[in-house]
């Protein structure tokens, strides 16, 4: 019967069949070792000249790296080998012979790894750190199932702006403009009303012409909205939410944090409360630390490193000027130049991971907003509705996936974080 390599632990003893792909390949005179990967771990096989038979001798010693075989043997403990446990190897199948595998075992430039992705996700940084994303995934679907939201999901083409209109892919739509989706947040606004709690989990996409380590064109985003809660409740619902993926990482991702070299510290110290900061607050302290930074301004990734160097945790900056941020934040009350809304900055330069803000519920206010924008009113008229028929008070946020996951696995790149990432460069594999 074929086992998988992480149920070995539970053969010791026994003569098993387990099938993979060669990791590395060591051939000496009377021995030779194979490491095997399967998907689930790895195990080495140990294949001894004279316990096999010639032929089965001979195809071994001609194997190459990434050839799909089937190993047949005995399992053996063995707290040095790979996994903890060897095969004393008794017989060998050949499934897929492998070319010479391009990506070798020395210092490959970046374009030439992005060129190979499609072989690059087999090695053990970028299958950990994707297993840490798979994880996160989970632990997101299960904080909100736990919590009575109900999932909605929502369209990828849009003939509505969410952010800004110099960041939009535009497409015909029979003979009309359609977009790539910025956000899904307009429409889950539009679900509160049935459902109360409500997120949706997608693809989102940004026509941003930005090369930083923390960009994307397109990337996932998780986006709750919850209906009558406030700023402050949903600066709350999301301190629960990252405190919840950290510890599930944490609790569950050790061995794969443990091969990306993760300094765990950082992680182990995200803990419930977060610290607070006003935009402005903020601004004065940049401007007394000498950064000459004016009001008004959006922060850049400079001063978000700076403004998180501040904390030991992820740090809310809250309330930022209305000019700076999207149409749909509500006015805030007491300072009608700032909306009510908060960024959550990850420590360690990562950036804002989280974007959130109370809507603005007020019909004429939202409407004045889409007019200062210059936006198209036809496209907008359906959500101008939720303020025409029984408006409310609500709040929601969006968390982009893989800025979250590089910053819990320490990645230098976020485009490692998703299996196929696509840059302003790169459309291939």
């Amino acid at each position: 019967m074929n086992q998988q390599v992480k149920d070995l632990s539970r053969r010791a003893g026994e003569t098993v069949t387990v099938s993979g792909w060669i990791a590395a390949l060591r051939v000496h005179a009377r021995v030779a070792f194979v490491v095997l990967r399967d998907g689930t771990g790895v195990v080495q096989g140990v294949l001894v000249k004279s316990q096999l038979p010639g032929d089965l001798w001979e195809l071994a010693t001609s194997l190459t790296q990434e050839s799909c075989i089937a190993l047949t043997g005995v399992v053996r403990p063995d707290e040095r080998a790979p996994g903890g446990h060897e095969l004393t190897v008794t017989g060998i199948e050949l499934i897929g012979a492998s070319d010479e595998y391009p990506i070798q075992p020395k210092e490959h430039g970046v374009e030439f790894l992005l060129d190979h992705r499609h072989l690059w996700l087999r090695s053990s940084m970028q299958r950990a750190g994707l297993r840490v994303r798979a994880e996160v995934e989970q632990a997101i679907h299960d904080f909100f199932y736990e919590r009575d939201f109900v999932r909605i999901d929502t369209p990828i083409l849009t003939g509505a702006i969410g952010e800004s209109a110099g960041t939009l892919f535009e497409t015909d739509y029979f003979g009309d403009p359609a977009f790539l989706a910025q956000t899904g947040q307009l429409y889950v606004e539009c679900a509160c009303p049935a459902f109360r709690k409500v997120y949706c989990f997608g693809p989102t996409f940004r026509a941003e012409k930005s090369k930083t380590r923390r960009h994307l064109t397109e990337f996932w985003m998780i986006e709750p909205e919850v209906a009558f809660a406030d700023s402050n409740d949903n600066m709350e619902l999301q301190e629960d939410f990252i405190c919840s993926i950290v510890a599930r990482a944490l609790d569950r991702c050790g061995p794969e944090l443990e091969v990306l070299k993760r300094d765990l510290t950082t992680l182990e110290r995200v803990q419930p409360p977060f610290p607070r900061i006003s935009y402005s607050e903020a601004v004065d302290r940049l401007n007394a630390e000498g950064r000459d930074f004016e009001w008004g301004r959006d922060l850049g990734a400079v001063e978000e490193t700076t403004i998180s160097s501040w904390f030991d945790r992820p740090v809310f900056v809250y309330n930022y000027p209305k000019g700076a941020k999207a149409f749909y934040m509500k006015e805030n009350p007491d300072d009608p130049r700032t909306v009510l809304c908060n960024d959550l900055l990850a420590p360690e330069g990562y950036g804002e991971i989280v974007g959130g803000s109370q809507r603005e519920d007020d019909f004429d206010r939202l409407l004045a907003r889409i007019r200062e924008e210059e936006l198209p009113e036809d496209a907008y008229d359906w959500y101008l509705d939720l303020r025409r028929y029984g408006t409310f008070p609500h709040s929601g946020f969006g968390l982009g996936l893989e800025r979250t996951v590089g910053w819990i696995t320490g990645r230098p790149h976020i485009r490692e974080l998703v299996p196929f990432p696509r840059l302003i460069n790169r459309l291939k594999p």
